[in-house]
């Protein structure tokens, strides 16, 4: 796993965020103030071809719909306010609860996969992540197999976290034929 160059100017801001800031207060906060900064650091290597999507619904049908916290996808070629291909589902562990951050993560990277239009006989990776900010723990859906690291990410050690966030976004770019 791959841990890209940390700006420093970034590791600087998320210090002084997490030292002197107000983050933990609620799942907002924790989404302004750290995840989406972090998620951001590492998107910055591949605006050319994903967009990350903020709170953005995905129906696929009445019984298969939510909304992710964040959406990491395929930039359309028809403009930015177009989602294409969801390749990541990032969800916010509410009250610091993994087990149904998981159950709406899971649900909602079916749905995506249904929306990319994954027919079973070249399934593509759907990656997840489910995070309370200072913990982050990874899993991938490809056709009906589910598979979720036993290893958890966290922010004593930001750099691993990225290098972890930097093999997903990788990951995604070659099923973007």
């Amino acid at each position: 796993m791959d841990i890209p160059h940390l700006d420093q100017f970034f590791l600087s801001r998320l210090n002084l965020v997490l030292q002197e800031g107000i983050v933990y207060n609620s799942d907002y906060a924790i989404c302004e103030n750290i995840i989406s900064p972090i998620l951001t650091e590492i998107w910055r290597s591949y605006t050319k071809d994903l967009l990350i999507w903020s709170h953005q619904p995905l129906n696929c049908d009445e019984n298969l719909s939510g909304t992710p916290d964040y959406i990491v996808a395929r930039r359309s070629p028809r403009g930015k306010i177009i989602l294409e291909k969801p390749y990541v589902i990032l969800v916010k562990a509410k009250k610091d609860n993994f087990e149904e951050g998981w159950g709406q993560c899971f649900a909602e990277m079916i749905a995506a996969q249904k929306l990319k239009g994954d027919r079973g006989d070249q399934p593509q990776k759907m990656f997840g992540v489910v995070s309370n900010g200072k913990l982050w723990e990874f899993g991938v859906l490809q056709a009906k197999m589910f598979t979720k690291n036993i290893k958890y990410f966290g922010l004593q050690n930001v750099p691993e976290l990225m290098g972890a966030l930097n093999f997903i976004f990788a990951e995604s770019l070659p099923q973007q034929v």
